[in-house]
C-alpha cells in the first residue's frame, strides 16, 4: 500500500546552480548530497513539511537522466511513493497490469529501496515506489 508522497525527482543539468535556486526558492539548504553510481547521478535532497524534492544530476552521458535532458530538458522526471513492504507492493502493481522497470527492488539515494513503473503503465508519468531500508 503507497503510504504518501515520499518525494518529487527534477532532472537538472548543474546540480549546484538548480540546488542554489531551490535553496533560495524554499529558503533552506539541501540537507545531503549523494552519488548513485548504479545510477550515473548525483542527488540533493530538500524537505518541505512530509515530502521531499530531489534534485538529479547526469554523472554518465548514458544515464536515464542524461536522455532524459536531452530529450526533454530539465524539469519534473518522476513522482516517488512511500510503501510499506515493496516486494509486496511490485507484486500487486504486476498483477494490476502495470509494466515494472526492475524485476527486484534495487537500492537507491536517500537509504531507500526502489522500483520504478514504466510510463506508457501510468499515462506518461514515471513513478517510484520507495521502501526505507531496514537494519
Amino acid at each position: 500500500m503507497m503510504k504518501k508522497v515520499e518525494h518529487l525527482g527534477f532532472a537538472v543539468s548543474d546540480i549546484r546552480a538548480a540546488e542554489q535556486t531551490f535553496a533560495r526558492l524554499l529558503g533552506q539548504q539541501a540537507y545531503k548530497f549523494e552519488s548513485v553510481e548504479r545510477e550515473g547521478v548525483t542527488t540533493a535532497f530538500f524537505q518541505v513539511g512530509e515530502t521531499k524534492i530531489e534534485l538529479l544530476e547526469s554523472t554518465r552521458s548514458d544515464s536515464a537522466i542524461s536522455k532524459f535532458i536531452a530529450k526533454k530538458g530539465e524539469g519534473m522526471h518522476h513522482i516517488a511513493f512511500d510503501v510499506e513492504d515493496i516486494e509486496a507492493e511490485m507484486t500487486r502493481l504486476r498483477a494490476e497490469g502495470f509494466e515494472l522497470l526492475h524485476d527486484h527492488p534495487l537500492d537507491g539515494a536517500d537509504n531507500k529501496r526502489i522500483c520504478f513503473i514504466h510510463p506508457r503503465s501510468t499515462h506518461g508519468v514515471l513513478v517510484e515506489l520507495c521502501e526505507e531500508k531496514k537494519d
